[in-house]
């Protein structure tokens, strides 16, 4: 059974050019969504993954349809590719049921994970290079040096409550308690 699976980004967009394309491609049943591909609860993508079953082929019109990355779009494959469950994209010409299609598919995943691998590269370059440069990462401290040594003198002096020194300091009681520490 060919299923497919139709998606607009606003309320104000049109889903009769993939209905009609879906329809032409010999879909039975059409699920639709109104909204961004970026959100992860799609409740139209969420029925079809409930309803589709071994030896079915779920149809979008494009790829961009279906995921939201790269990466999304891979999962959501994998997902269908476990349960027997072919897929085929017209825009694209791809279709898992033939092994040209399950080649063109592979070819995307080792580029996406080859993508994930030169990110991670970079990143970790940068990070090296700003070390080497003196700088540090992460969130910048809140309490100076030397606004910790005044912080540990008005604690050490019984008499002034710590919320007093926390509205002097402009800190809240952990961050004074982790300073002073």
């Amino acid at each position: 059974m060919h299923i497919g699976y139709a998606r607009v980004s606003t309320q104000d967009q049109n889903l009769d050019l993939q209905n009609d394309a879906l329809k032409a491609a010999g879909c039975e049943n059409i699920y639709t969504d109104r909204m961004s591909g970026a959100k992860t609860n799609r409740p139209g993508l969420e029925e079809i993954l409930g309803f589709i079953r071994k030896g079915d082929t779920l149809v979008v019109w494009r790829l961009d349809r279906l995921g939201r990355s790269l990466k999304h779009l891979i999962q959501v494959l994998n997902i269908l590719d476990e349960r027997g469950v072919y897929f085929k994209s017209i825009q694209e010409s791809l279709d898992t049921s033939t092994p040209g299609g399950k080649l063109i598919f592979h070819v995307f995943g080792a580029l996406a994970e080859f993508e994930r691998d030169i990110i991670k590269e970079r990143t970790l370059a940068g990070l090296a290079a700003a070390r080497a440069r003196g700088r540090k990462g992460g969130r910048p401290r809140k309490l100076t040096k030397k606004q910790i040594t005044m912080a540990k003198q008005l604690m050490g002096d019984q008499s002034i409550p710590i919320d007093e020194i926390c509205k002097t300091m402009g800190v809240s009681k952990a961050t004074l308690y982790r300073s002073a520490q």
